[in-house]
């Protein structure tokens, strides 16, 4: 066992986790003559409690950049962690559904839908599992990033992986990849850069591309016989379904994160700025442009600027 003193020394040595300031002020006051220590960590509203033998408050105030250097190198393998998670979690459900289309389970059409809104929801959803620091983000982005580097290389037939071109193309050519998959990954990008777990218009914009549109195709091929009079290549039922789908799947992603704490949401306005929204990218994704500009093109531009004028940020 060590000696007292030496015990003083090595727990000086260990941060532990902020308190406020006032906090400290009345420790100190009660503990200044006690014989057990008492530490404050400098990381919010640092106060320093002296303890005979263990060194001045200017001492204590000394180690704040070692702190700091701790706390930092803790958020990156944080954040390393995260990226790493969420990259193997994107390429297991890339490969579960190319098993289940090898299996006959599912029609590859209809895998190639479920890999579309799955991917970038799931995604979005991730975001809480990475660090507070302020590069987060940036970690969150590099998941998409990569993505985007694997679909170029595919599609300029660098490197061409076949199980990939029919996993996410429509006719199996690898420069279908350099189109809409590579808009797709490049909306996730800016909405984790851009707007990322605080702003409402990046969550909204990747639930209308995702979730929205994706379950706008799926029910528009099943239900789709009556067509807009304005773009036959449209359904009434797949727009429909957009508008509901895409409505509720923002309505829960801003749900999840005001319950964690990251939005705080006005929820007398929240459901009719959001309709509004829906509403937006719904029209815009009916009208007959798709030949011209790329549904993950045009949806994700018209839900952010509608977002953002609803909203504010």
């Amino acid at each position: 066992f060590a000696s007292s003193g030496e015990a003083f020394k090595m727990a000086a040595a260990l941060p532990l986790s902020p308190v406020s300031h006032q906090l400290c002020r009345i420790s100190n006051r009660f503990w200044y003559n006690a014989m057990t220590p008492r530490f404050c960590s400098p990381v919010s509203s640092p106060c320093y409690i002296g303890v005979k033998g263990i060194g001045s408050s200017s001492q204590l105030r000394a180690r704040h950049p070692l702190i700091s250097s701790a706390a930092s190198t803790d958020y990156l393998l944080h954040d390393v962690g995260a990226t790493v998670a969420v990259l193997s979690g994107a390429y297991a459900l890339v490969l579960l559904f190319e098993s289940l289309t090898k299996r006959d389970v599912i029609p590859q059409r209809l895998s190639r839908k479920l890999v579309h809104i799955l991917s970038g929801l799931l995604f979005a959803l991730s975001w809480p599992i990475f660090s507070a620091s302020t590069e987060a983000r940036y970690f969150a982005a590099f998941v998409p990033l990569v993505n985007g580097l694997r679909l170029v290389v595919n599609g300029l037939s660098v490197s061409p992986n076949s199980t990939l071109i029919q996993s996410v193309t429509r006719e199996g050519r690898p420069e279908e990849l350099l189109k809409g998959p590579l808009f797709y990954v490049l909306a996730l990008l800016v909405a984790a850069v851009f707007f990322w777990r605080d702003s409402p218009t990046g969550m909204i914009s990747l639930a209308m591309m995702c979730g929205g549109d994706g379950i706008a195709d799926i029910m528009g091929r099943k239900y789709g016989s009556y067509k807009i009079p304005y773009n036959p290549r449209k359904s009434l039922a797949g727009s429909i379904s957009m508008f509901i789908f895409g409505f509720f799947i923002s309505i829960g992603l801003l749900y999840y994160y005001s319950s964690l704490g990251y939005l705080h949401m006005n929820w007398e306005t929240t459901f009719t700025r959001v309709a509004i929204v829906s509403l937006v990218a719904t029209l815009v994704e009916s009208l007959p442009i798709t030949d011209q500009i790329d549904d993950n093109v045009s949806v994700p531009l018209a839900t952010i600027l509608a977002a953002y004028l609803s909203f504010g940020y």
